[in-house]
């Protein structure tokens, strides 16, 4: 259902059966881990231009997983990771 680099790859899927015997696959609620125990590989400062997904890939080397770099700062909005010049920005190990 999900690729292997997904934030959803490894939860549980689930099935529900609607009124009429039709049978839907879903994925189970993914909750956010605690940024802070996550195993830290570095920390970065915004510079002026900065965005996430060029971040991601400089260090992660995959723009697509900057949900990880979320988890790791406790966001659910990646803007907010760049918005302040100077703000420091968890980088977590990879979690793949």
């Amino acid at each position: 259902m999900f690729e292997h680099t997904s934030r959803y790859y490894n939860l549980e899927t689930a099935q529900y059966t609607t009124a009429d015997g039709r049978k839907v696959a879903y994925k189970r609620r993914r909750f956010l881990p605690e940024g802070q125990a996550m195993p830290l590989l570095q920390e970065v400062v915004v510079v002026e231009g900065d965005r996430l997904d060029l971040i991601t890939h400089n260090t992660l080397g995959d723009t697509e997983q900057f949900w990880q770099v979320c988890d790791a700062n406790n966001t659910l909005n990646p803007t907010e990771l760049t918005a302040e010049i100077g703000e420091t920005i968890r980088i977590p190990m990879p979690q793949i």
